[in-house]
């Protein structure tokens, strides 16, 4: 590898992810034992479910499923959305999506950075949560005011990082040699500095408005507060956490299992009560950071998304889950027969249109007749079809392993109000559509299967 080449954005971001993922392992030692977990089953479950392991290798899915995960992070105002944006550029993550937090009671609207193109994506999938703190939601005005202060005060990038960045941006991307350098210096943004910026006292009145505005001004920079590995079996995950000694939360976010799983699943151990030296008070204590597996299936059309939040509703009308986990079997039971009316098949959920799927020719096909339809080519067997994977996340789910890590009784009384033209302003940028980026990609393998065929139709 030439020093003086560019280093490709996906190897720039499989680095970050590696070192990411070292770090927060050292800083949080149950997530290294998560990820051995996680790493167990996916390989109990690839040697019992063989056409699993066909449809992953098929789809170039098998190799990125050990080195996948995601992170979240929470920034304080506009200039660190807009820095961060252009630092993931650099890796070949882009803003996906737009959601608003502020529905669950969480003064916050985010967008996820990820790679987008298939290539990229089977290279590292790394996704980064981002979320920017919403002080326009907080009707204590005093309060609204120091949080302010405190937070245009404070400098989460070093100056070499800064430096780097513009000097990226000039010459059209990372050279070999500096890119050991650069991941170095943007994970000083992501670590856990125990050191807060604020007094107890400011502190205590933050995290009475809201624990993730305490979360957020307190610190000097946004400390990586999850890290989630992806696995194939998150039911079984969840039931051998405990003999890990790790303490999962009461159920898993999102819908029921599945043999056809659809968006995503998600489970957790508790936030920890870590040790916080403020600046008038040593050896304070603050509770945000946790560890997160999720399980990801079909990625939703519009269609097949309404009806996932119809029934999420319809189940959370009849049964809520309680933080303390009570009524966990309750709910289960209830989600499991709510979303019965979600089709469970491949077949039928293509047909309906409710996900996204892939299109790919059989072995040994290189045309077709003249009468044949492109339906027709799928049912003669000639034309197969795979699910394509949600590679994005879900608001409520998110707010769901927000509240009950962190011990919500229930949602801070905020007005939400949505507003995704404030949240581009302040990126910077405008975020991708994801039910048009999933059209496109399932249009993309169509056509390709079309152009194969020699098909004009």
């Amino acid at each position: 590898m030439s020093d003086n080449l560019m280093i490709s954005s996906s190897d720039l971001r499989a680095k970050f992810s590696s070192a990411m993922s070292l770090m927060y392992r050292d800083e949080v030692p149950a997530y290294g034992t998560l990820m051995d977990l996680v790493a167990e089953v996916n390989s109990t479950t690839l040697d019992a479910d063989q056409e699993l392991a066909q449809t992953l290798k098929s789809t170039n899915g098998l190799s990125r499923i050990s080195d996948e995960r995601h992170g979240a992070i929470r920034l304080g105002t506009e200039a660190e959305l807009k820095l961060i944006r252009r630092a993931f550029f650099q890796m070949g993550m882009f803003p996906v999506g737009y959601y608003d937090l502020s529905v669950a009671g969480i003064p916050v609207h985010s967008t996820a950075f990820r790679p987008i193109d298939g290539e990229a994506l089977s290279i590292n999938p790394f996704r980064v949560f981002t979320s920017l703190l919403r002080l326009d939601l907080i009707e204590n005005q005093a309060l609204k005011t120091d949080a302010e202060a405190v937070l245009a005060a404070r400098h989460i990038f070093t100056d070499r990082l800064i430096e780097m960045i513009d000097q990226a941006e000039a010459q059209g991307g990372i050279y070999n040699k500096d890119a050991d350098e650069f991941i170095t210096e943007i994970l000083i943004t992501f670590k856990w500095h125990p050191e807060a910026n604020i007094t107890q006292e400011l502190y205590d009145r933050l995290h009475q408005e809201h624990r993730l505005i305490a979360d957020v001004v307190s610190f000097k920079g946004p400390h990586i507060n999850h890290l989630t590995p992806r696995t194939l079996d998150i039911d079984q995950v969840q039931d051998l956490m405990p003999s890990r000694n790790i303490a999962p939360k009461a159920v898993i976010e999102g819908p029921p299992s599945r043999k056809c799983p659809i968006l995503l699943r998600q489970t957790s151990f508790k936030a920890l009560e870590e040790s916080v030296d403020f600046v008038d008070v040593k050896d304070g204590k603050h509770t945000a950071r946790f560890g997160e597996i999720e399980q990801r299936g079909i990625a939703l059309t519009p269609k097949g998304r309404a009806l996932y939040d119809r029934l999420l509703n319809e189940t959370r009308a009849k049964c809520t889950p309680a933080p303390d986990g009570s009524n966990a079997q309750e709910y289960v039971e209830t989600l499991q027969e709510t979303f019965s009316a979600f089709p469970d098949d491949w077949a039928t959920i293509r047909k309906e249109e409710l996900g996204y799927f892939h299109y790919q020719l059989a072995e040994n096909q290189s045309e077709a007749q003249d009468d044949q339809s492109f339906e027709d080519m799928i049912e003669s067997g000639q034309i197969l079809f795979s699910p394509i994977v949600y590679e994005d996340f879900l608001p409520v789910s998110a707010a769901g392993i927000f509240q009950s890590n962190l011990g919500d009784k229930k949602a801070a009384n905020i007005a939400h109000n949505s507003n995704q033209e404030l949240f581009e302003t302040q990126l910077g940028a405008k975020v991708l559509d994801e039910f048009a980026h999933y059209a496109e990609l399932e249009n993309a393998s169509k056509e390709q299967c079309l152009k194969q065929l020699k098909v004009s139709h």
